[in-house]
Parts: C-alpha cells; structure tokens; sequence
C-alpha cells in the first residue's frame, strides 16, 4: 500500500531541515534534503562567484532523481519526507500532479516564519555551524533577499487544495 509523500515547504531559514529530522523521525521515513544532495555532489565544484543558473540546474537534476526514488520508496509503503523548500507554486503543484499520477498521498508541511525571524537563524547558523547547516559557506543577506524575491508561500486557497496540509510558525 502506498505511503505518503511530505512535501516540506518554507524559505530560508524557515526550520524546513529540523522539522524534517524529526518528522521523518516520528514516521519511521526516508528524508531527502536537497542542501544534503547538493553539498554531497555539486557544491565542491561551485563557480565563483556563486552563479544561480549552475546552481538551477544541479538543483533540478538531484530533484529529478530525488523523485524516482521517493516515488518508488513511496510505492512500496515507505513514507517520504521531501526537504526541498517547494518554494515556487509551480514546483509544488508539478510534484503534487507527478505524486496523484503515482497514485501517492501529498501532505504538505507549511513552515510559516516572518522574514526577519528567519534572516537571525540564518545569521545564528552562519555563526554556529551545526547539524543542519549542510551549505559548505554562509548565507549572505544578499543570497537571503535574492530567494526572497523568488519565494512564493503557499495561499490558502492553494493549501486547502492539498489532501493533507498543515502550517507551522
């Protein structure tokens, strides 16, 4: 029987890697992390300056096998914790509609933090390090505005649609 799928959503510094590790703790799942799959096989060879188009593609390319696995995992009853941030509604509602194709539950996870809450994490896991940190280099304010003017929270409208939904601060 299949498993669900946990689509975890929010911007920087949102929380999305904790609540993940411990959601995919609590559900005995497979969590996949994007910053994990991207420091693992991409960020050692990161031009620089940093170029967001190089970054896109390798993002897309470990989304796509992400994917195959969660989906395949998700099939054989194995819930999956996607930590991928689903910043962009057209993200989210492409992997919902792969996800329903599949046959496969979504629940999406909602992390709602104010901006500013979020830019003193990051200024706090700059400093610190730790568990969740998986970037090999701090993210600067400049790197924090520029995915803000690409984060799309998720409407209401638009989290009712999903099957399961849940909104956290």
């Amino acid at each position: 029987m299949p498993a669900a799928l946990h689509f975890i959503c929010g911007s920087t510094g949102a929380g999305k890697t904790t609540f993940a590790i411990r959601l995919a703790t609590e559900i005995g799942g497979l969590r996949l992390s994007i910053d994990e799959w991207m420091a693992a096989l991409f960020w050692m060879d990161t031009p620089q300056p940093l170029d967001p188009a190089w970054s896109q593609e390798r993002v897309n390319r470990s989304q796509a096998q992400m994917w195959r696995v969660a989906s395949e995992a998700a099939a054989r009853g194995l819930p999956v914790v996607l930590d991928w941030g689903f910043g962009a509604r057209k993200e989210r509602a492409r992997y919902a509609v792969l996800a329903g194709e599949a046959g496969l539950a979504v629940r999406l996870h909602f992390l709602d933090v104010p901006a500013d809450e979020r830019w003193r994490r990051v200024q706090c896991r700059n400093d610190a390090g730790g568990d969740t940190h998986q970037l090999p280099f701090a993210v600067t304010r400049e790197m924090f505005d520029f995915v803000e003017t690409l984060w799309e929270p998720p409407s209401a409208q638009e989290i009712a649609a999903f099957e399961d939904a849940s909104v956290a601060s």
